[in-house]
Formats: structure tokens, sequence, C-alpha cells
């Protein structure tokens, strides 16, 4: 029967090696281009501190915190950091989540990467202008994609009007 120190002491070498060598994917690959390329600094001075950790540092929002769950109007969901349209409020459902979703985005809005940061790999969604990190998409939305896109509201700003 393994005893509870051999348990600690296995996590604490998990621990270690991820603290050492990260647990993003292990291949290397070119670093994407983006359109619009901003500093550091420029990006704190043009986002929300909020905003700034989830578009540039991959954060997620607390759920159920957004306004943007409660918005049922007719109108498009941009990218907060370059305003670029990702999301009709026609794909827009309630998934229950906590984070607004939608089941796809507009044409050539977004890109998607595999992300390992929690141990195990999902699907990151980031503005396909801007690299801001907008949330994750995952396989079990409704029809007609079967998609979830789960993104972060922070991450978005809405305009009303014809989606």
């Amino acid at each position: 029967m393994p005893h509870r120190r051999h348990f600690l002491s296995l996590a604490g070498t998990g621990a270690a090696a991820i603290a050492l060598f990260g647990c993003k994917g292990a291949t290397a690959s070119a670093p994407e281009q983006f359109e619009v390329v901003l500093s550091d600094a420029a990006w704190r001075k043009k986002l929300s501190p909020a905003a700034y950790v989830v578009l540039r540092h991959e954060s997620t929002e607390t759920p159920f915190t957004s306004p943007l769950n409660s918005e049922h109007r007719a109108g498009v969901f941009s990218c907060a950091g370059c305003a670029l349209p990702a999301f009709s409020s026609k794909t827009k459902f309630d998934s229950g989540t906590g984070w607004p979703s939608f089941w796809a985005p507009l044409p050539n809005a977004v890109r998607t990467r595999a992300d390992g940061s929690l141990g195990f790999t999902r699907t990151e969604v980031h503005c396909r202008r801007c690299g801001g990190h907008l949330g994750h998409v995952f396989d079990d939305g409704p029809q007609p994609t079967g998609k979830r896109y789960c993104m972060n509201g922070v991450a978005l700003s809405f305009t009303p009007g014809k989606a």
C-alpha cells in the first residue's frame, strides 16, 4: 500500500518538473506574426487591468462575472484588444459555464493553438489580428458545429446592431 509520504514526494517531483520545464507543448515552432503589435507598456495603457491579464497573459476571468453573459441583443462581439469583429450574436448560446459562449466565430476572425498550461491539452482561441487570448474551444457545443467557443467576456466588446 502506498504511503502518503511517497505520494507527496511524487507530487513534489512533478511540481518541480513543471516549474523547471513548463507544461506547454514541448515542440518549438516559429512565433506567430500579427498585424497589430504593441509594446507591453502600450497594451497596459490601452486595456483595463482585467483585460490586460486575460488578453496578453492568457488568464481567465472569474465565471459568471461578465455582463456579456446577459447580452441578448443582436450585434457583434469584437476583440477588446484590437476591435476585430470575432463573433455574431446569432451564434451565442447559454452554455451554463459562466462565460459567453458561441458555436462559431466569424470568418477569418480567430486562430487556435494547443494549450497545455493546466497539464492537459486544450485548444486556445486567440484573435487573428492581435494575438489576444480570448478563451478556449471545446467539442461539446450545440449544432450545427458541435463547438463551444468559451470566451472571456473581458476579452470582448459588444456593439449592438445588425449581427
